[in-house]
């Protein structure tokens, strides 16, 4: 119940209006939101590599309502991708397509990402396509399957809540994708999705197993297992050491400020770890889904609302 009130919030951009007003509440975003500007994520960025953590950053926004906003969203992954090759960070960019223009015509957002495939590829980084709501799942995967044949350092993602995402996940292991498996987070109808944690996490168990089955990686699947859940990270690792994978073939992936001290717990174990970072203005939706999918994260920011 909790959950579905703060993914409906998340949508009540006022509130977060709101909270940016209030210094307490605008200090515990920053648990989980580097800062509004590029140089905060980069500092953040280059803490992590520094900690032997690789990174990912997202400029935070989604369904740009003109061209000239989704040229700025554009711009600044070009600026990002220049500084990841002058700073020599290991760090990708993870972006939505309806922040480079998606909803103005397919061809505005391919246009945009297509100049920001190019230039990490002169970084030499790969680029990952973020899932949104269902309604965009086919546009996604139908311009992931366009782009990628001349783009190979493309990678996307699926979402394990999704019922459909089984047949998805087959055709993207035919291709030998590189895909990032994660539970979820946007508010959608049961028919579309499992309503119950209890379902999602066994649909992920599943995933886990299909995307480190023999086939899939010799067609030459790469998994980004983006999980805080203690039960999906030991299924990984399990199939890890039954397979007698490489960290070269799968990494986990967890969000800046969730469960901060895990990821430098597993890389200490040996484990390929990266860390998402956020920034923008456009950060209250995101906030709120991360609220949403963990009571203690909720916890945290109420108790800490209370002793300000």
């Amino acid at each position: 119940m909790m959950r579905r009130v703060l993914l409906a919030l998340s949508t009540r951009p006022a509130i977060g209006r709101w909270m940016e007003r209030v210094p307490a509440t605008r200090a515990l975003v920053r648990r989980f939101v580097a800062g509004t500007t590029t140089e905060d994520a980069l500092a953040v960025l280059e803490g992590l590599n520094a900690r032997g953590l690789m990174g990912a950053v997202t400029y935070l926004g989604e369904n740009v309502a003109t061209p000239a906003d989704a040229e700025r969203a554009t711009q600044t992954y070009l600026h990002l991708l220049d500084e990841i090759k002058r700073r020599n960070l290991n760090v990708l960019p993870s972006l939505k397509l309806t922040h480079l223009g998606l909803d103005l015509g397919q061809q505005v957002c391919v246009t945009n990402l297509t100049a920001v495939l190019e230039r990490a590829r002169a970084a030499g980084t790969r680029v990952w396509v973020d899932m949104e709501s269902s309604v965009y799942t086919d546009r996604t995967l139908a311009l992931y399957a366009r782009l990628r044949p001349q783009h190979s350092h493309l990678a996307c993602v699926v979402q394990a809540y999704l019922r459909r995402t089984p047949a998805d996940l087959e055709r993207l292991i035919d291709v030998g994708a590189t895909v990032r498996l994660c539970k979820g987070a946007y508010r959608e109808p049961p028919a579309i999705a499992y309503p119950d944690k209890h379902d999602v996490d066994r649909a992920y168990r599943r995933l886990i197993d299909r995307l480190l089955a023999p086939d899939a990686l010799a067609r030459g699947a790469y998994t980004g297992f983006a999980t805080h859940d203690d039960q999906m990270l030991a299924h990984v690792r399990d199939r890890v050491r039954e397979r007698r994978l490489a960290s070269g073939r799968w990494e986990i992936q967890m969000l800046y400020g969730i469960r901060p001290e895990m990821p430098g717990r597993l890389a200490a174990e040996g484990l390929p770890v990266r860390v998402l970072v956020p920034f923008g203005e456009d950060w209250y939706g995101y906030f709120m889904r991360r609220l949403a999918e963990r009571p203690a994260n909720l916890l945290f920011f109420l108790k800490n609302v209370a002793r300000s």
